[in-house]
């Protein structure tokens, strides 16, 4: 490997750092998905979601693996919090399965749906870990689904009704809570593109699930805002990649950057802000204005306490005559030549600080925290128990300076979330793609701390962080990226 290339690491962000340079309130914590890590799919009368439908589904994950089992998170809980103990990791960002607390979506409640998170709340807060809970992360119940799912408006309702359930019964001891995880994900991936639940591809339905997922943001905000203490601090979560154009200085490429960045980045971002939907950049979106009712445009709105910022890589966009409406495509990295990750995502650390830029220049913006940032690297457990993962834990070092760069220069950055605490199941691409800090076996359900865990714990003890080199081609990487 070569040293840091400055494309990863400029010379305004620093070499060194630790924890004490970011403040004592900053926030350190792991994120988790109730459907990545539970397993127990159907058991103590749980429902079924969306996703234990579309595992089912004909070549739907590669290698046809489900989530049945997963993690064994909801049996394992007690281990894998004692493991978050050991690494002094003090917040942990989970979400609730909705068919778990309540099977048909509406309706009667899941007493022992309940008393689950009930118990893992508890023992977080047993242990010294702050819990923060995301409402809805993906996994709709599949009765709601034969209802029409997202692209049905009482959508908005049902969401509502879900989150203060939840508020009633964990509001007591849960201070932080978000109500969507990336809506432009589940919306886009499982609407438009069709490769994650629940499978669609029409641009009618991505666009009826886009605006009642907007609606859906804000009316869960004021529902949670209606059931919780004062004191609570209600948040939601953005997906997000910086975007360059292929060609720097080609107005059509320039064009499509744009566009892309409306839809991308923009789109749920600036309706919760009174700013309406970024039309004149991706004027596709007009087509909104079909689903539309008299007084949305007051509801899109809600004055959050914080965005989760989710970033992972950015993206090189081109002007494309292939895709219909909004005229640009992504190029990829191996494409270009640049080293990337299992994910094929691009290894661009300063993604991180753009996009913590950008969303702090809206004059009405919250505070920010990053709650993913993460990278999937294959792993090796060695003969005596341990996971060298030195590309990961590069990539989590450079992110972490280019927060601090952004932090420094007043961008209003609170706190950080790794994704992820465990390997677990990566929705269409099954188990391959690791994330964690700690590895699973997921033959026998083995817990293995890799080094880039034991380094997390270096960093929350406040040792100070001396940067690793990051490849600087596609060439110098591993083969097996």
């Amino acid at each position: 490997m070569s040293t840091l290339p400055a494309a990863f690491f400029p010379p305004t962000a620093p070499p060194l750092y630790s924890r004490p340079d970011f403040g004592p309130d900053f926030q350190w914590g792991v994120s988790t998905a109730a459907y990545q890590i539970e397993g127990s799919w159907n058991a103590e009368d749980k429902g079924w979601s969306i996703w234990d439908a579309f595992v089912r589904g004909r070549r739907a994950i590669k290698g046809r693996e489900t989530a049945d089992v997963a993690c064994d998170f909801y049996q394992r809980w007690p281990t894998d919090l004692d493991i978050m103990q050991q690494l002094g990791i003090p917040n942990f960002r989970f979400s609730a399965a909705w068919s778990r607390v309540l099977p048909a979506g509406t309706g009667p409640v899941n007493p022992k749906g309940l008393d689950f998170y009930d118990r893992l709340v508890d023992g977080c807060l047993a242990r010294g870990i702050v819990p923060w809970l995301t409402v809805y992360h993906w996994d709709l119940p599949l009765a709601l689904q034969q209802q029409g799912g997202w692209t049905n408006r009482a959508v908005v309702g049902w969401l509502a009704d879900y989150a203060q359930v939840l508020a009633r019964r964990l509001g007591d001891r849960v201070q932080h809570w978000m109500v969507l995880n990336e809506p432009m994900v589940f919306t886009g991936a499982g609407h438009l593109l069709g490769i994650h639940a629940p499978g669609r591809r029409s641009l009618g339905a991505f666009l009826a699930a886009t605006h009642h997922a907007t609606l859906a943001q804000a009316e869960g905000g004021r529902a949670l805002r209606a059931a919780l203490p004062a004191s609570a601090h209600i948040g939601t979560t953005f997906s997000c990649s910086y975007l360059t154009p292929w060609r720097p200085g080609l107005p059509r490429d320039e064009r499509a950057t744009r566009r892309a960045d409306a839809i991308l980045n923009r789109l749920f971002v600036e309706p919760t802000l009174g700013l309406g939907y970024p039309t004149a950049e991706a004027p596709l979106l007009n087509r909104l204005e079909r689903y539309m009712q008299p007084g949305d445009e007051n509801r899109l709105p809600f004055a959050f306490d914080f965005w989760g910022v989710q970033n992972y890589t950015r993206e090189v966009v081109r002007h494309s005559p292939y895709v219909p409406l909004l005229w640009a495509n992504l190029v990829g990295a191996a494409r270009r030549g640049v080293p990337y990750t299992q994910m094929g995502w691009e290894v661009f650390p300063e993604s991180l600080y753009h996009m913590l830029r950008q969303f702090s220049a809206y004059p009405q913006a919250p505070r920010l925290l990053v709650t993913e940032n993460g990278a999937a690297f294959p792993d090796i457990v060695t003969s005596d128990k341990q996971v060298h993962d030195v590309a990961r834990q590069a990539y989590l070092q450079a992110c972490i300076g280019q927060m601090l760069r952004a932090r420094r220069e007043g961008v209003p950055v609170e706190g950080y979330f790794a994704w992820s605490f465990t390997d677990n199941f990566e929705w269409a691409e099954g188990y391959e793609p690791r994330f964690g800090l700690v590895h699973i076996d997921y033959a026998t359900q083995q817990r293995t701390i890799k080094d880039s865990g034991w380094w997390y714990q270096q960093l929350l003890a406040g040792e100070t962080i001396s940067t690793m080199p990051l490849f600087s081609s596609a060439a110098e990487q591993p083969s097996v990226c």
